[in-house]
């Protein structure tokens, strides 16, 4: 058995039937973490390997503590771990070790997984591009010299890589779906509400981001969001989650996909990109469902302006205590709070009225169709060395994240998104595309996931 490549699923079988101890399988962990690390930068804050390997003995002595039991995990960090340096890629949080465990790797932890240290992110998680001056940049599985996208990047690597089985991330603007498509690997964005947050600041406002899974298959995805999930009673929304696993193939027999493509042109793309998507969508063709062209339901420019304005207003209430450090901020950042605390309450309300407006529209859609189809990125890893990009195909782009426009159909109004894996360019470059469906359908976007999963035979082409 590949320790490296040996599904979630598999590994806890096999603890849980004796043929492993979590004591051989995190000597396993760190063996490979030794040997790919160096080169990837994926997981940081790695703690000592004495005491790990001395927590997986006293596992093994001891009853089953529940799904995970036994499994290392490496926790995003932007999420405070007890014991733990939780840097969140800045320089002010660089020696900060919490005290306590925040919600979600709390329940990870309840559920027995053993967590190793933390996955590297972008400085304050902005930005799809995983480098920050605490820790450096996570390279690409496939292509060093490339971005790894973000912000869960090292989640992403560290699964490509073999270090992890499972890997928990968070995803506003596609920090879930982007660097899963640029490691060949799966994330889901589950529907807004269902994982909750930290119980602190607003609870009310702010309904931008969320946490989720990602690993090697659907399968395994559906594994961690059930541990992840379920409501907090701190907290005032929440979105039914009963649980997902084991996950299903969907019978796609009869089914309606629709596919969106460029958003009739309004999202521009680099050569190949759909092309490979379009392709993939052959597989659902097999299966016997229908897939059909969509024309742009939503002026994309209002989605856009609308998510700019709630982006910035989000950001920039986390970032205003900070403000004292300003100087210490990547220039995005400085970006996002500065027009964040310019607005008035009635560019947000304005903002607001347009978010509910495409998640009416979005609903009717979702009425004719069980899951619709995106590109997961508009451009290739790029550079490891560029910071963002600043246009496609000729087009000039405006903000640092108009490259990622392609994220925000979803990422506006909260749906279930699963990123899988569609191959790989001409140059061996990873690409993915979004599976969305309706709010709360998180158990049917990823039946339909592993269906194509099984079909398509992850992980097609291995890194190194």
């Amino acid at each position: 058995m590949d320790l490296s490549q040996t599904t979630a699923i598999d590994l806890l079988n096999a603890i849980a039937a004796g043929r492993l101890s979590a004591e051989e399988l995190m000597q396993a962990t760190l063996e490979r973490i030794a040997s790919v690390n160096g080169s990837a930068n994926a997981i940081v804050a790695l703690r000592d390997p004495d005491d790990l390997l001395a927590e997986a003995r006293a596992l093994d002595a001891g009853p089953n503590r529940g799904p995970l039991h036994g499994l290392p995990i490496a926790v995003k960090d932007l999420i405070n771990v007890a014991g733990v340096v939780s840097s969140q890629g800045s320089p002010i949080f660089k020696d900060h070790v919490p005290q306590n465990d925040d919600l979600i790797a709390g329940r990870m932890r309840a559920a027995g997984a053993i967590l190793i240290g933390k996955t590297n992110v972008p400085e304050f998680g902005l930005g799809s591009h995983t480098f920050n001056p605490v820790y450096g940049a996570t390279r690409n599985p496939y292509y060093p010299t490339r971005t790894c996208g973000g912000s869960s990047g090292g989640a992403a690597v560290a699964l490509a890589r073999g270090m992890v089985a499972l890997a928990d991330g968070s995803d506003m603007m596609g920090s879930l779906r982007n660097p899963a498509a640029w490691s060949n690997v799966y994330g889901f964005r589950p529907s807004w509400g269902r994982v909750p947050s930290e119980p602190e600041g607003d609870g009310f406002l702010h309904q931008l981001s969320t946490l989720g899974p990602m690993a090697r298959s659907p399968q395994d995805l559906g594994l961690l969001l059930d541990v992840i999930s379920g409501p907090d009673p701190r907290q005032p929304y929440e979105v039914a989650s009963p649980a997902v696993s084991p996950v299903p193939a969907a019978d796609m027999r009869g089914m309606r996909i629709g596919w969106l493509d460029d958003w009739g042109g309004a999202y521009p793309f680099e050569h190949g990109i759909r092309d490979l998507c379009r392709n993939a969508l052959s597989v659902f063709d097999q299966f016997g469902a229908e897939v059909v062209a969509v024309p742009p339901p939503f002026e994309a420019e209002e989605i856009w302006d609308s998510w700019i304005t709630l982006r910035s207003w989000s950001v920039a209430a986390g970032l205003a205590p900070l403000t004292e450090h300003c100087a210490t901020f990547k220039d995005t950042a400085l970006w996002e709070l500065d027009r964040g605390l310019a607005m008035t309450a009635m560019q947000v309300h304005r903002a607001s009225v347009v978010r509910t407006a495409w998640f009416r529209r979005a609903a009717e859609l979702l009425g004719d169709f069980d899951a619709l189809v995106l590109p997961s990125a508009q451009v290739w890893p790029f550079e490891i060395e560029t910071s963002y990009p600043t246009e496609i195909a000729g087009k000039s782009l405006d903000t640092y994240h108009r490259w990622m426009e392609v994220m925000l159909p979803v990422s506006l109004i909260g749906l279930p998104c699963l990123s899988v894996p569609v191959g790989f360019g001409s140059d061996g470059l990873p690409m993915g595309m979004q599976l969305f469906g309706a709010r709360g359908a998180d158990a049917e976007i990823l039946s339909i996931g592993e269906a194509y999963h099984l079909a398509t035979r992850w992980p097609q082409k291995r890194p190194a």
